[in-house]
C-alpha cells in the first residue's frame, strides 16, 4: 500500500493510491468521494449496512466486481441530540478518520483479517472536525449477529464459527489491538465462513493487560444480547487455542 495525504482548503484526506487508482478510474480524489451525494447522482450506493444509518455499501466502477464501505463517523445516544458529527480538532493525526486508516493499514499489511483501507477524510471547521472513512467491502459477508438465530444454522456449524472467532480475536489480541467496540454486529463471517473484524474506530495498540479480558467479556455480553442461550465456551476454546 502506498498512503498519500492530499490537502483540499478546509479538507485532508488520507488515502492508498494503489485502491484509488485500481478502483476509481475516472473519479478525482476530492472531498465528494465521501459524501453520499456524490455517489447517489452517479447511482452507484448499492445498499446501506444497519446501525446508526452512517454506512453506505458504494460500487466505484459500474459492472466492477468491488464494493466500498463509505462510512462517516456518527455520535451516539444523548451526545448525538446536541452534537451529531462533529468532533474537537486535536491535530491531524489525531482525528478519528486518519488515525482508523493508519491503524487499519498496519492490521492489513500485516496479513489480519481486516477489510482493505481505501480513504480517510476529514474536513475542519475552526475548532471542530467532521470526518469520513472508506474501506473495501467483504464480499457476501454476514455479520456474526445473524448466524446466532439463524434456524438454517446447525448447533455444530455455529459452534465452529465461535472456535474459527476466537482464534481470530487471539490473533488481533497478539498484535496488541485493543478492540474498545467489540461485538456481534463488528464480527462479519465470508462465504468461507471465515471471520473478519471491522469497525476499528477508536481502537489502539496497547501492552497486553486487563483490556483483554475485557474485549472477551464484552463480546459474551453481545453475544447474549442477540441470543441468550448461545454458549460461549467456543470463543474461549477457540481464544486458547495455538497453532
Amino acid at each position: 500500500m502506498r498512503l498519500a495525504t492530499l490537502q483540499q482548503e478546509k479538507s485532508l484526506i488520507l488515502y492508498d493510491a494503489d485502491s484509488l487508482c485500481d478502483a476509481v478510474g475516472s473519479h478525482q480524489v476530492q472531498s465528494a468521494l465521501f459524501t453520499a451525494a456524490y455517489w447517489q447522482r452517479l447511482g452507484q450506493i448499492t445498499g446501506e449496512a444497519p446501525g446508526r444509518g452512517n454506512s453506505l455499501f458504494i460500487q466505484p466502477n459500474p459492472g466492477g466486481h468491488q464494493e466500498w464501505v463509505l462510512r462517516r463517523y456518527l455520535r451516539g445516544g444523548l451526545m448525538a441530540k446536541l452534537n451529531r458529527d462533529q468532533y474537537l480538532w486535536t491535530g491531524r493525526e489525531r482525528t478519528r478518520a486518519f488515525a482508523e486508516m493508519r491503524l487499519n493499514t498496519y492490521l492489513f499489511e500485516s496479513g489480519l483479517p481486516v477489510p482493505r483501507p481505501i480513504a480517510a477524510w476529514v474536513c475542519r471547521r475552526g475548532l471542530t472536525y467532521e470526518a469520513a472513512l472508506i474501506t473495501q467491502r467483504i464480499p457476501d459477508a454476514r455479520a456474526l449477529a445473524d448466524y446466532l438465530n439463524d434456524p438454517q444454522i446447525s448447533k455444530e456449524a455455529l459452534r465452529s464459527l465461535l472456535i474459527s472467532v476466537g482464534r481470530m480475536i487471539r490473533r488481533f489480541h497478539d498484535y496488541c489491538l485493543d478492540h474498545v467496540d467489540l461485538n456481534a454486529r463488528n464480527i462479519l463471517i465470508d462465504r468461507q465462513q471465515r471471520p473478519w473484524l471491522i469497525d476499528l474506530d477508536r481502537c489502539r495498540l496497547r501492552r497486553p493487560g486487563a483490556w483483554q479480558d475485557a474485549n472477551l467479556n464484552r463480546l459474551e455480553r453481545s453475544l447474549h444480547k442477540f441470543d441468550p442461550s448461545v454458549s460461549v465456551t467456543p470463543v474461549f476454546q477457540g481464544y486458547r487455542t495455538t497453532d
